[in-house]
């Protein structure tokens, strides 16, 4: 009798939790990968023209995404947490913030506090791998709509984390730029007034070896500055289309689908 009533009382009482108390877990999968952004374009080929003409260059190049370390970052964590979802369980229209802390009862703790305690849950419910140039998204959560909205709040995010980034590179390659053709301009200019001075003052300089040197090096510095302001206004052409262009920086390879079916508990393995 113990044999038999001992299982049979401690299958009945897994059902139970199973069945009514413990908390269901959705799963919602997104795959995407990186575009590799424009930002590194213009950056890029302004610098290798750049050399051509002996100036040197220190800008940065576009970076290598690293979405995992975004995720966690607090920046992308914040602006998660201030989104907000509707749930069955806390209504409509209610913050990140509060559906993963107080809820629908007044909060305990200030701000900071709740911020610290809202992050280290969504980092629980989120786990992204990498499998070759592609990366799988799952978000776990307890509706499984929910589950599919944060997975689109979490893409629209590193959307947008990314834009802002190449937006404010662009930018600065953009000023760089226009200062270098008014420092560039300014120095054709003045080169240009010293080749035109030598030739007033030095009409007839077939005979003179030592007047035809100095022309030439006069013709050098003129052509090497004219060279460098044409690519400059070439390439200041090239960052201001880029950094109006809107492109998918986020290519969405398939978007977060709703479960039908729970993740876990699994009541399979119950029964």
């Amino acid at each position: 009798r113990i044999i038999l009533f001992i299982p049979s009382i401690f299958c009945t009482i897994m059902i139970i939790y199973v069945q009514f108390i413990a908390t269901p877990v959705y799963l919602s999968n997104v795959k995407f990968m990186s575009s590799g952004g424009s930002s590194s374009k213009p950056v890029g080929a302004f610098s290798g023209l750049a050399t051509q003409f002996g100036l040197s260059v220190d800008m940065p190049s576009g970076p290598n995404w690293v979405y995992p370390e975004i995720i966690k970052s607090r920046t992308l964590s914040n602006s998660l947490l201030k989104r907000k979802f509707n749930t069955d369980r806390f209504g409509i229209d209610k913050s990140l913030l509060q559906i993963l802390t107080y809820g629908d009862d007044d909060p305990k703790f200030g701000i900071d506090t709740l911020q610290v305690l809202a992050r280290e849950s969504l980092l629980g419910m989120i786990n992204i791998s990498l499998d070759g140039s592609i990366y799988n998204l799952i978000v776990s959560a307890s509706e499984p709509e929910f589950a599919a909205a944060l997975a689109n709040a979490i893409i629209d995010e590193l959307d947008k984390h990314q834009r802002e980034y190449n937006s404010t590179q662009i930018t600065e390659t953009r000023q760089f730029i226009e200062e270098r053709i008014r420092v560039t301009e300014i120095e054709l200019n003045k080169e240009e007034e010293k080749l035109k001075d030598f030739r007033e003052r030095n009409r007839n300089i077939g005979n003179s070896p030592n007047l035809l040197l100095e022309q030439q090096r006069l013709l050098r510095e003129v052509s090497v500055l004219t060279g460098v302001f044409t690519t400059l206004k070439q390439q200041l052409e090239t960052t201001k289309i880029e950094e109006v262009k809107d492109s998918d920086l986020i290519v969405i390879l398939d978007p977060p689908d709703v479960a039908i079916r729970r993740s876990k508990p699994n009541k399979r393995l119950f029964y």
